[in-house]
């Protein structure tokens, strides 16, 4: 579709309320509560989701039924800023629970203050602010029909709907409220155990799952494909690579383990070996993704560096950016807080690389989740790769040890950011362009969600390490764990390169086989019993969401409201029952453990109770609308 014969929903000359004190206050509320929901997911299973379409419900939900409210480009602001919270929460917890494991196995180190963390995510979120502002004529307007923008398309549709009535947030609500409940009992009264566990002797491995809401949603919302992908990855850890270790490794001790193979258990083996494998798996998926899109990458680079240079004037409301010379002139005062700022001692030749970087790999982002969505953005792919040239320049130059560990992992994190706000970023421009916002309304939107994310995001993760601990088994932190690996190992030279190699091989099998890499690689990264559930909700949606007509269409999208409800609930419990972890009462205790029922109901009660949530799950999807 060409642009000029392209008309928005809401025409240039019509102007409607969109920075309102009821979308700021609103926007900012659920920037911090789909932040930390986020940062909770995606520590547990390495994986985030969007948060524009669930926001988007809620604000309708919240501007049209209660506050009485009419107007889709306020809705719009709202969902633009909320959505900030989500996407610089990916991008710091891929890399930032790094420094925070490395303090807490060594008494020298000291953990990032919160102002450190704050200044670098703030950082890197207004560079991908910035660098997308060029970008959103040659890939929103001039490439309008020609990339689909899957997440932005929809949210429009959402808003769209919700023209119609709020009846979509009601089951956003609904999965909130039973997740919410559900996690409570599991993780906070303890009931039943939140991750069920069989030990297979004579494989010498074991099988499980974890029993949760936002598991389960995961698995529905990639659908059948993805979450097949990652259940498949567990099989070859846990199936074929533990029982193997077992089997020919038996009373032989073998580093970087300090215990014999027969004293380890599947879950040592794991932790000891198949992280490892897991590692070269998953750099080697990121970095195949990288190469598979470089000639996209260079052709969108070549457009956005034109769009600094040429800037064309209009009167038109729904073609007015955030003017250029003042983001340039932010951008130089970026530069030289990191040039300046004494956590990131790159100096100003690394300044300067970090923006090159940042900027490349944010048209790298755009670009790709115009095509294939947000869910398949390369964010880990674009950090380890950035991660591997960091090092070792700074390995190079003299910074080593754990200064120069460091800085490769704050430099990665502002790569991360960038790349995952553009991404984001670029979704909502696109909801934007088809419902008829202002670019620099929605610009401004960001640059507020920004601020706030970034204040929020510190104090998430120290509460979260506080209750639990980054690396541990209620929070392994999957891709900043590898992250951490990746930096030693360059740094060091300490990494079990054979380990590493074997990933290599088998993410290039897969490749071969023409399966997409990541998603195997991240399963075969994770425990079993995380892939298991997500695997579950693949094929709930699969039956029940698989006819190709508007009724499928209509369950499909039930699902996944109802899906991000049920995330949004567990994320919401996961961070109340930190706070729960760390409050200490007169006995000695904390609050979580005075309430703890010890798994009184055993596995038996988590099948049962995780059955009776697919059950919700199904509940929600297939139910009809009330007849008006």
């Amino acid at each position: 579709m060409e642009e000029k014969s392209f008309k928005p929903f809401i025409s240039a000359d019509r102007v409607l309320p969109e920075i309102t004190p009821v979308s700021i206050g609103l926007g900012i509320m659920l920037a911090v509560l789909f932040g930390a929901a986020n940062a909770y997911l995606g520590l547990r299973v390495g994986m985030t989701v969007s948060a524009s379409i669930p926001a988007a419900v809620l604000s309708m939900g919240i501007i049209r039924i209660i506050l009485k409210r009419d107007s889709i480009l306020e809705n719009n602001l709202v969902q633009t800023i909320g959505s900030a919270g989500e996407s610089l929460a990916a991008g710091a917890i891929f890399t930032l629970p790094a420094l925070f494991m490395w303090a807490n196995e060594s008494d020298v180190v000291s953990k990032p203050s919160f102002w450190v963390i704050a200044i670098i995510s703030l950082c890197a979120a207004l560079l991908g602010l910035i660098f997308m502002v060029p970008l959103r004529s040659a890939l929103i307007v001039e490439e309008h029909g020609v990339l689909p923008f899957p997440e932005g398309t929809a949210c429009a549709e959402v808003l769209l709907a919700g023209e119609e009535g709020g009846e979509k947030s009601k089951t956003v609500f609904s999965g909130l409220g039973i997740a919410a409940i559900y996690k409570f009992i599991a993780d906070g009264l303890c009931l039943f155990p939140s991750e069920i566990d069989w030990s297979i002797k004579k494989l010498g491995t074991g099988f499980g799952a974890d029993v949760l809401p936002a598991l389960a949603s995961v698995g529905y919302i990639c659908g059948k494909k993805i979450s097949s992908y990652m259940f498949a990855g567990g099989v070859i850890g846990w199936f074929v690579v533990i029982p193997l270790i077992s089997f020919f490794g038996s009373s032989s001790l073998f580093p970087p383990a300090k215990a014999p193979v027969s004293e380890l258990g599947a879950w040592g083996i794991w932790s000891t070996y198949i992280r490892y494998v897991g590692a070269g798996a998953v750099a080697t998926g990121g970095i195949i993704s990288l190469i598979k899109s470089f000639p996209t990458i260079i052709r969108t680079f070549k457009k956005a560096m034109s769009g600094f240079g040429h800037k064309i004037e209009s009167e038109e409301r729904t073609n007015r950016d955030l003017p250029m010379k003042g983001l340039l002139i932010l951008a130089l005062a970026i530069i030289a807080v990191i040039w300046l700022f004494p956590a990131i001692p790159v100096g100003l030749l690394g300044a300067v690389i970090i923006v090159i970087f940042g900027f490349f790999f944010a048209t790298v982002s755009s670009r790709m989740v115009g095509l294939v969505g947000s869910s398949n953005n390369p964010v880990s792919g674009m950090g380890i790769a950035t991660l591997l040239i960091a090092t070792a320049l700074l390995k190079s130059t003299g910074h080593t040890g754990v200064a120069g560990m460091t800085s490769a992992i704050c430099v990665g994190t502002i790569i991360c950011i960038i790349a995952s706000m553009a991404g984001d970023m670029s979704q909502d421009l696109k909801t934007g362009y088809i419902l008829g916002a202002t670019p620099r309304n929605q610009q401004i939107g960001e640059l507020i969600g920004c601020v706030v994310s970034a204040l929020a995001i510190g104090g998430i993760m120290y509460l979260l390490d506080a209750a639990w601990g980054f690396g541990s088994k209620e929070l392994p932190a999957p891709q900043a764990t590898l992250m951490k690996l990746v930096v030693e190992g360059v740094m060091g030279g300490n990494l079990p390169w054979v380990l590493v190699l074997v990933g290599v091989g088998i993410a290039v099998a897969i490749e071969i086989i023409g399966i997409p890499v990541l998603p195997v690689a991240i399963g075969v990264y994770l425990p079993i019993h995380l892939s298991t559930p997500i695997f579950i909700g693949g094929l709930l949606r699969a039956f029940f969401g698989n006819r190709k007509d508007e009724k499928g269409k209509e369950v499909t999208e039930k699902g996944i409201l109802y899906g991000s409800g049920l995330i949004a609930g567990e994320g919401l419990i996961g961070i109340l029952l930190a706070v729960f972890a760390i409050i200490p009462l007169s006995n000695g205790k904390s609050l979580l453990q005075t309430i703890n029922l010890g798994g009184l109901l055993g596995n038996v009660g988590g099948v049962i109770f995780f059955v009776l949530l697919l059950a919700s799950i199904v509940f929600f999807t297939r139910s009809k609308k009330k007849a008006k």
